[in-house]
């Protein structure tokens, strides 16, 4: 069984900065996209950022380019975000994902590219 479990959220003035962390259990993350979607209260989920499963490609959602870092450690099986120059706009529940297929061919950019979830982490950003 496939497990994601995130970790880093927290309560955090505005212009701080956060490090979101998620670990996988049950699978090797070695081959796989993996994304960071974020759902706040009364919203849809958004894609936030996708890393390609080599590190060497990554995308960002237009409202965190030039803020926030999606990077991994393969032999952690763990993917980070880094979040600087937070907003409160940035508060909400964010989740990490895998991409469906191994070496997939499709770069994941929407919700339905992706098979497993985690609970999330909260993160609030007070103004």
């Amino acid at each position: 069984q496939v497990r994601l479990v995130e970790s880093g959220g927290g309560l955090v003035q505005a212009g701080g900065s956060l490090r979101l962390s998620c670990e996988a259990f049950g699978r090797a993350i070695f081959g796989y996209d993996m994304g960071w979607f974020r759902q706040a209260p009364g919203k849809e989920r958004e894609f936030v950022a996708v890393i390609n499963w080599r590190g060497g490609r990554v995308e960002y959602a237009d409202s965190v380019k030039g803020r926030f870092t999606i990077s991994r450690d393969n032999a952690k099986n763990t993917v980070y975000l880094q979040m600087n120059r937070l907003k409160p706009e940035d508060t909400a529940n964010y989740v990490c994902a895998t991409g469906r297929a191994r070496y997939g061919s499709t770069w994941p950019l929407r919700d339905i590219d992706y098979d497993y979830r985690g609970q999330g982490t909260q993160v609030t950003v007070s103004s």
